[in-house]
């Protein structure tokens, strides 16, 4: 939205982000083309493609290529979850009309389903066109409770500090108050800034939401939306699993493992074990980054065990990590035989966010896989905790979706750029040695030619 207008002062990251610099690109999809913040949560396709430990081959660019402010947040972190608010039909209300004796209903033209289709503006010296400063705001279709109204307006309107009554009805005939003082704000002074956009409730369920001014001399604040934040849905945690079939290998000891290789950088939390039929066995699993390096605990040891019986079958829970893991081979130890079957090895991760800021022309995308690019660090982090302190702490920004994946530099750019040499360097140096040699087989010349007697 245009309130975040003064974003624009975070710089533009550096120019890291040329797509010849980058295996693939995703094209990214706007909720809203006015929202200066955006969120994007990563999928398994970009998992696949990155190549870097801490994620660093991943920016996000605008139409011109270049990177834009972008941070990556864990799935723990509340901003990982989406906002739970949609968009609501809004009306504006003739003066007046914020009386509680005034039936609302009988200017309003409302379909079968409880919706409104119209607001008649008939009073004297109402206007129209969304400037009215009185406001009814259509929730019949919510089936959610509504924690606050979020509510956008045109820029370049002069400072104003304006209080609200919010009175809720399902007839649009009785009404009950349900805030009784919420403030829209937008001020600045020698540079500071004072926005709020959100006037919260307290889980009002209602077909409709009145907003009256408590000052009535005010003029007109010119609305463009009106979003109705519901009541969050009971926690529940969106697991993904990347499936990984091993083999068989020999140890020195005489023993044996499966080992297991996959693409890309998850952020692997949980583990589990699948072998067919009937099973019980205790497991060790180990991680390692690289084939040449030491094996590492990455999971105390477990019981997993999966018992079938007609249409149902009983498993173990998935064993925690302990801490996020993004190696790239795993090793896994029975504690007893198993014979010929080779399991499967499942490993769990929560999709983590990318936060990017609007700088820069859009279409904005989404590059990753890298050998070369790398993002640059950006405040978003604090940028979030100061957008929250301004407009409440269940803030968040905009969505933006991933399109379809398309080939960018592909495999070439998961080559290390080749060491430049400085060849006026290499050739000073071939001069300088040169020289010497010349010196020294000249006087080598003349130590060698007998003495004049």
């Amino acid at each position: 939205m245009k309130h975040l207008a003064w974003i624009a002062l975070l710089p533009l990251a550096a120019f890291a982000g040329a797509r010849d610099d980058y295996a693939q690109q995703w094209p990214l999809a706007l909720s809203n083309a006015d929202a200066g913040a955006y969120r994007v949560v990563l999928d398994r396709t970009v998992y696949r493609q990155l190549q870097s430990p801490d994620l660093k081959d991943l920016v996000v660019v605008n139409a011109d290529g270049v990177a834009v402010a972008a941070s990556l947040f864990d799935a723990a972190q509340p901003l990982a979850r989406p906002a739970n608010a949609v968009q609501v039909p809004w009306f504006p209300l003739p003066s007046g009309s914020a009386s509680p004796s005034r039936d609302i209903a009988s200017i309003s033209e409302i379909a079968a389903d409880g919706s409104l289709r119209r607001v008649v503006m008939t009073d004297a010296g109402a206007t129209g066109g969304g400037s009215s400063n009185e406001y009814l705001v259509d929730t019949s279709r919510l089936r959610e409770p509504v924690q606050a109204l979020q509510v956008t307006w045109a820029v370049g309107q002069a400072p104003f500090d304006r209080p609200y009554r919010v009175s809720a009805s399902d007839d649009l005939k009785n009404w009950r108050v349900v805030q009784e003082e919420g403030h829209l704000v937008e001020l600045e002074n020698n540079g500071a800034r004072v926005f709020k956009d959100r006037i919260e409730l307290e889980g009002v369920q209602a077909k409709y939401l009145r907003l009256a001014p408590l000052q009535k001399n005010q003029g007109a604040l010119s609305l463009t939306t009106v979003r109705a934040e519901l009541a969050p849905a009971p926690a529940s945690e969106s697991w993904q699993w990347e499936e990984i079939a091993g083999k068989r290998v020999a140890e020195k000891d005489g023993t044996y493992s499966f080992q297991f290789q996959l693409e890309g950088r998850f952020p692997f939390e949980r583990a589990d074990v699948v072998l067919p039929g009937n099973s019980s066995n205790q497991w060790t699993l180990q991680s390692r980054d690289d084939e040449e390096a030491a094996w590492r605990p990455a999971s105390a040891p477990w019981i997993a065990f999966q018992l079938e019986g007609g249409a149902t079958a009983n498993r173990s829970a998935p064993q925690s990590l302990g801490q996020l893991d993004r190696d790239r081979y795993w090793r896994l130890i029975p504690g007893n035989e198993v014979g010929d079957a080779l399991p499967t090895l499942r490993l769990g991760y929560r999709p983590e966010v990318v936060v990017f800021l609007a700088q820069g022309r859009a279409p904005y995308a989404l590059l990753a896989g890298s050998a070369r690019g790398k993002r640059a660090d950006a405040p978003l982090p604090q940028l979030v905790d100061a957008l929250r302190a301004q407009r409440g702490q269940d803030w968040q920004p905009a969505d933006a979706t991933l399109g379809p994946m398309q080939a960018l530099a592909g495999a070439a750019a998961l080559t290390p750029a080749p060491v430049e040499r400085d060849w006026k360097a290499w050739l000073l140096w071939a001069l300088l040695v040169g020289g010497a040699l010349i010196v020294a087989g000249f006087a080598f010349s003349l130590l060698k030619k007998p003495a004049n007697k």
